[in-house]
């Protein structure tokens, strides 16, 4: 005798909770199983749900210069607050992170200003 799977769908899905309960204790006894552990194991074993992780906090990385390297050179030095020189040697040792840890709308404003003078850069 073949088994019917779908009769046997049809089945539980006229059964009522109660009786459900009791064909889970039933066959939990007779193969010597618990319902319970493949549902600990397919949920990874957590307390509660998984919650994902918002990316808050951004770094502006400077990869290249460009061709209006003097430009650039200026707004470095604005943006991060160091002197002329530091900021030709900022620029000259490429690439650097020119802020660290800054809010989205920070990074995507000055990744707008110094990719107006030419530079490529990229937040991670």
């Amino acid at each position: 005798m073949a088994f019917d799977k779908a009769a046997f769908i049809e089945q539980v899905k006229e059964m009522t909770v109660l009786e459900l309960s009791e064909l889970v204790k039933a066959i939990e006894t007779e193969f010597n199983v618990s319902a319970a552990a493949p549902v600990a194991m397919m949920s990874g074993g957590s307390d509660g749900p998984v919650e994902e992780k918002v990316q808050t906090e951004f770094d502006v990385i400077m990869t290249s210069a460009g061709q209006k390297k003097i430009s650039v050179i200026k707004v470095i030095k604005d943006i991060i607050g160091l002197g002329l020189k530091e900021s030709k040697d900022f620029v000259d040792n490429l690439p650097r992170a020119v802020k660290e840890k800054v809010s989205e709308a920070e990074a995507n404003e000055i990744k707008e200003k110094l990719e107006a003078e030419g530079a490529t850069l990229e937040i991670k």
